[in-house]
């Protein structure tokens, strides 16, 4: 009863007009295949399964549709006859997030002993330096779309930080929610774009759980949760990291990704894109492998996935990797899906593991990763380590913020001497 109960809480959110978001044709269950119209729903009201964007590609030749592409803008607007969005897109207010570099990273690969190809898809450029400004463009659209007026969600920091820079860019209020005790820089990050940053006493579960009451609270009435109630087209932003990754290789697909798992959302829809690339006859169809990484301090899908369970047990999070934290992931039995259906696997790193890893990727290519990037450089050691991942093959890691949002894990690092202003000072301290 329960179950039904909060299905028809999260349809009934909001009046859905008539929208246009290109090729989006209606949201759809993953788990029972149920189809309701486009609206700011995010749960079936059959099954309560999760809903997502079913498209119509019908009418698109691929030499066309890539040639499109690579005559678009340089970010995730050059796919948006892939997205949920209007046509265009392009030339509402937006912060233009995407196209961000992939690495060819030598240094590190001969480090790790990987001769197939290394590479590392770096968001940390975009707009407020994390992959978030990704899935919050979508969402941003999908909120116009729909008419809220208020901009919000649930957040491990950089989200909450590319909420608030992008409601700024498009004049709309921002108010999100995040755990008291996130990092402080990520809060300043938060905090200066001029919205409404609340800080509430508990983990990042709690934060959603609390956001997902106001929904149904009428002081929430028209408001846009990107990751709520416009959580299927947010998810979308992140199919945008495999467009770019296969574009990059020269429309190639990559033999190996690892990924970083917070929610999981972020690797199911890199699958979903390979998918449909594949499908659009834009790439050619061949295996790859997907590797899930976790921190071990918060590890429920890595855990699950050594267990041989297809249910992920949650637990409480402990670990520098914040922006990974959370317990209770909600893509993670589709995470385990991926993994096993690819041939990939999921492993997690200890928070110790995690800052040699940053600092690896620091002193190899000159990228100053975050801790969830300090997470997938090190898992993809470790699975090296173990044999587990293929160093013949192309493979490709993310780094999907910037480290210098996470400047506490790496507080120790500092000066390599002190010496006065003279010749013998700098020869005494053998730097010569």
């Amino acid at each position: 009863m329960r179950r039904k109960g909060l299905a028809s809480m999260a349809v009934q959110t909001f009046a859905t007009p008539t929208v246009d978001l290109g090729p989006a044709a209606a949201l759809s269950c993953r788990e029972c295949g149920h189809r309701v119209p486009l609206g700011p729903v995010f749960a079936c009201e059959e099954c309560f399964g999760p809903l997502e964007i079913a498209y119509d590609f019908s009418g698109h030749d691929a030499d066309s549709l890539r040639k499109r592409i690579e005559s678009g803008p340089a970010s995730i607007w050059r796919y948006a006859p892939l997205l949920p969005v209007p046509a265009d897109v392009a030339d509402k207010p937006n912060l233009n997030p995407g196209w961000t570099r992939l690495v060819k990273a030598d240094n590190l690969a001969r480090e790790l002993g990987v001769t197939g190809g290394l590479f590392v898809k770096d968001d940390s450029g975009n707009p407020t330096h994390s992959f978030k400004d990704r899935v919050v463009a979508q969402a941003l659209e999908a909120a116009r779309a729909f008419g809220f007026t208020t901009l919000s969600c649930s957040s491990t920091g950089n989200l909450a930080g590319a909420v608030g820079a992008a409601a700024a860019r498009a004049g709309l209020r921002s108010c999100v929610f995040i755990p008291h005790d996130l990092e402080q820089g990520k809060i300043v990050m938060a905090a200066v774009y001029g919205g409404e940053l609340v800080g509430i006493e508990g983990n990042y579960d709690d934060v959603n759980r609390f956001c997902s009451e106001l929904i149904g609270d009428p002081a929430g009435e028209g408001w846009g949760f990107v990751n709520v109630n416009l959580r299927p087209y947010y998810a979308e932003g992140s199919k945008t990291l495999a467009y770019e990754i296969c574009e990059q290789l020269g429309w190639e697909l990559p033999d190996q990704l690892v990924v970083p798992i917070a929610s999981g959302s972020q690797l199911t829809k890199i699958d979903k894109g390979l998918k449909e690339l594949i499908a659009l006859g834009l790439v050619e169809d061949r295996p790859y492998k997907i590797f899930g990484a976790q921190a071990e301090g918060c590890s429920p899908v890595s855990a699950a996935y050594k267990a041989g369970h297809d249910v992920v047990r949650p637990q409480k999070p402990d670990t520098i990797a914040k922006s990974l934290a959370i317990g209770n992931p909600a893509d993670g039995p589709y995470v385990l899906d991926i993994a096993r259906r690819t041939g990939g696997a999921v492993e997690d790193v200890t928070d110790p593991q995690i800052v040699d890893a940053i600092k690896l990727l620091a002193r190899t290519e000159g990228i100053f990763a975050e801790t969830a990037g300090g997470v997938t450089v090190g898992v993809t050691r470790k699975l090296l380590e173990n044999g587990v991942l293929d160093p013949t093959l192309t493979t490709v890691v993310l780094n999907t913020g910037d480290g210098l949002k996470t400047l506490d894990a790496v507080a120790g690092t500092g000066l390599t001497a002190t010496i006065r202003p003279n010749l013998d000072s700098f020869r005494e301290a053998g730097l010569a």
